[in-house]
């Protein structure tokens, strides 16, 4: 793990998610929740996944050509995220080295399934949503979610506080 998960959620989550205005305690649980699940905080490439939420190609232009496609407005929002001259080269590196456009396009990823989140606090049932609306094919259970969820998270949250 390269920074902590305090880190990450005030730090790149929260400000992400507050520059889209879309902030609220549930995304942000759920995508730290999917950063430790997918990742470990910080294992950036698995196979054709990449950076931080391992989002594959396929996944990114999907959300591009099926979804941000039709929201001109917040297209714009998130593109300005990015790198100006990195995007055109290699959009998809911006996965790995661009934590906050990772997260936006990860936010995206559950904002396009357009479902009510569940309540913030309850860990299984966001990693239902995990499982349901992020890699529905992926391997990774749900217990799988609570459990890096309670490891890489929750410990920090206790010695934070």
């Amino acid at each position: 793990m390269i920074f902590t998960a305090d880190d990450l959620r005030h730090l790149v989550i929260r400000d992400t998610l507050n520059y889209l205005n879309d902030w609220s305690q549930a995304a942000e649980n759920l995508l730290l929740g999917t950063a430790a699940q997918e990742s470990g905080l910080g294992g950036w490439n698995k196979g054709r996944r990449v950076g931080l939420y391992h989002i594959t190609p396929a996944m990114h232009r999907a959300v591009w050509d099926k979804y941000l496609i039709n929201n001109p407005a917040l297209a714009s929002e998130v593109r300005g995220m990015a790198g100006q001259h990195s995007f055109l080269k290699a959009p998809h590196g911006e996965l790995i080295t661009n934590l906050k456009y990772a997260t936006a396009i990860a936010w995206m990823i559950y904002r396009r399934c357009g479902q009510k989140l569940p309540e913030a606090h309850n860990i299984v049932e966001l990693g239902k949503f995990w499982h349901r609306y992020f890699h529905p094919k992926a391997k990774g259970t749900v217990a799988d979610f609570v459990s890096s969820y309670q490891l890489l998270i929750k410990a920090t949250d206790m010695a934070v506080a």
